[in-house]
């Protein structure tokens, strides 16, 4: 996987009591790491944004984060992406800076306040919540779509079947974007994976714009960890009318669901789940 994944020696200890681990406690093995390095964004030449992430699907993590940001919300006003030069201690090219050219007549943001996000956090450095609180130029509310509860259940394992990154590594989070058909059958549209979640939701965020997908009407967004503020912003700046999460929202993530016409689940675990707001969507099978 190339540089999404790192191999490292490890020093194992087995402490199950079984006869093997009592003559051999310690085993010498190899271990697959996720990888996690720095990717700064520029606009133009001027530094905008330094995050840290898997490498892999760079361009669609910019672009991701551009729409995520209120930048950009169109294909047709981001005019190119490109690596910049960049280099190690040794003059190999690291990959670690993208610059984005927008179109002239998109107005550019703040580029001194030196926005930092770190891989567990997606709004790290914001001066205040209303700061985040962006304006979209879609509505979620607007969006009919209606979703059978046990499809909406199905989703988190679908998720976990296509991550292949995770597989490997067991420390990385997933995003996966599922169209939801008339019939009500989900099709797995996009997945991305990476140390952090809001990293995840961009790249699949970046994937659709690049694609000319916005909005993202009749679909769901499938995280693989908690759905947080950043996470709910990020889907209705998308106009993606769903969110669901395999643990718990923030009571912020709610407000704002509410707010925006999102309809917002935790704790999807296949067999149940919470919906915290917009409830409106979700189907009870006729057999209840």
């Amino acid at each position: 996987m190339g540089r999404v994944t790192q191999r490292r020696k490890i020093h194992r200890f087995v402490l199950d009591g079984s006869p093997q681990a009592l003559e051999h406690p310690v085993r010498f093995r190899e271990d697959f790491l996720a990888v996690e390095e720095p990717l700064e964004v520029r606009l133009g030449h001027l530094s905008f944004s330094v995050t840290m992430r898997t490498p892999g699907d760079d361009f669609d993590l910019v672009a991701g984060f551009l729409v995520s940001e209120g930048v950009i919300w169109d294909a047709e006003q981001l005019i190119s992406l490109r690596f910049c030069a960049g280099e190690d201690e040794n003059g190999v090219q690291t990959f670690n800076v993208v610059e984005a050219q927008l179109r002239p007549d998109v107005v550019l943001p703040e580029i001194g306040r030196n926005v930092y996000t770190s891989s567990s956090c997606g709004i790290c450095g914001t001066d205040s919540i209303e700061a985040v609180r962006k304006s979209s130029h879609f509505s979620p509310a607007d969006d009919p779509l209606a979703i059978p509860v046990e499809v909406l259940a199905s989703l988190p394992d679908r998720l976990r079947e296509a991550q292949a990154v995770f597989d490997k590594t067991g420390g990385v989070h997933a995003a996966g974007l599922f169209r939801i058909h008339d019939d009500g059958e989900p099709e797995l549209l996009c997945l991305r994976e990476d140390v952090g979640r809001h990293n995840a939701v961009d790249k699949v965020v970046g994937w659709a714009l690049r694609e000319g997908l916005l909005p993202l009407r009749g679909t769901v967004l499938q995280v693989s960890g908690r759905a947080s503020f950043e996470l709910v912003q990020k889907a209705a700046l998308a106009g993606i009318p769903v969110l669901a999460a395999v643990s718990a929202p923030s009571s912020l993530a709610v407000e704002l669901a509410q707010d925006t016409g999102l309809t917002l689940v935790g704790f999807s675990r296949g067999t149940s789940l919470n919906v915290y707001a917009g409830s409106e969507r979700v189907g009870v099978p006729a057999t209840l």
